[in-house]
């Protein structure tokens, strides 16, 4: 593929998304980001929107909202990988989840579509405590969540980002399928620790059950979607199946996963964390 190839990024204003175009941009690669406020407005759901935004792209990046274990995903996913087959997309790029069994569906059809193609199964994002719903209880000092001595590998999304790069631009990633974690696996109160200590802030982490956590998010009117995927990820995914970290980023690059503390640390220095009142 040439660096004059037309990369279609979907979910490209998200945390995965927005930081593959930028590395796309920056080595000189024409980059359409798809988003419905985009210049070429894409909609997962509105399927109208689908032509424009394939129309002379060779390679895609698809990051699916609001996740490949939502109802409805293997059905739009292979409507879109389809499409793409016939605009005369060559390569495809699959952000899939780890530990996600419902996933495995949309991951083979992505496999089957006959365009080249790579999966990354991604663990929990680290951003998702500093570009997410978890970033107002972070500087609130207080962070309650249904979850307690479970570890998980938090995998940086600058190192997904830089794993879609490889694949969407360069060549040995065809029929790969990379599990992208972190290089250690910490529980989600050891998490909020080493927040706390990059910061030098006090903030506490509690854990209340699934039932009431999940009721929570419902009384303050969190869309039933989230609250139902939240109830997915924090009753059935975060189970200990993914607690050992895997080596995806280094067959990929060749080098290690960003750890946590460095993420921590960097993104204390940017302020992202500055206190608030806790409500």
């Amino acid at each position: 593929m040439t660096t004059t190839a037309k990369i279609l990024v979907t979910g490209g204003t998200g945390k995965t998304g927005r930081r593959v175009a930028q590395r796309l941009r920056e080595v000189g690669v024409p980059v359409r980001v798809a988003s419905r406020s985009a210049a070429v407005p894409f909609d997962w759901a509105d399927r109208s929107t689908w032509t424009s935004a394939l129309r002379g792209v060779e390679a895609a990046y698809l990051a699916y909202a609001p996740d490949l274990a939502a109802p409805g995903a293997p059905e739009t996913i292979d409507a879109f990988t389809r499409q793409a087959a016939r605009a005369g997309v060559r390569r495809l790029v699959l952000l899939s989840g780890r530990g996600e069994e419902e996933a495995r569906a949309c991951e083979r059809i992505v496999q089957d579509a006959g365009p080249a193609w790579t999966v990354l199964r991604a663990s929990w994002f680290c951003q998702n405590f500093s570009e997410d719903y978890l970033l107002d209880p972070v500087r609130g000092g207080v962070v309650v969540l249904p979850t307690g001595d479970v570890p998980e590998p938090f995998v940086d999304a600058d190192d997904i980002a830089d794993v879609a790069v490889a694949a969407l631009t360069g060549d040995g990633h065809h029929g790969r399928v990379y599990e992208l974690t972190g290089p250690r696996a910490l529980t989600f109160g050891q998490a909020i620790g080493e927040i706390a200590a990059a910061t030098g802030r006090e903030i506490r982490f509690m854990q209340v059950p699934l039932q009431a956590y999940t009721g929570e998010l419902a009384r303050q009117g969190v869309p039933s979607e989230v609250v139902e995927l939240l109830g997915y990820l924090f009753g059935t995914v975060l189970d200990g199946r993914n607690a050992v970290p895997a080596d995806g980023v280094r067959q990929a690059l060749g080098r290690d996963p960003r750890d946590f503390a460095a993420y921590a640390r960097a993104t204390a220095a940017t302020g992202a964390w500055t206190a608030t009142e806790a409500s």
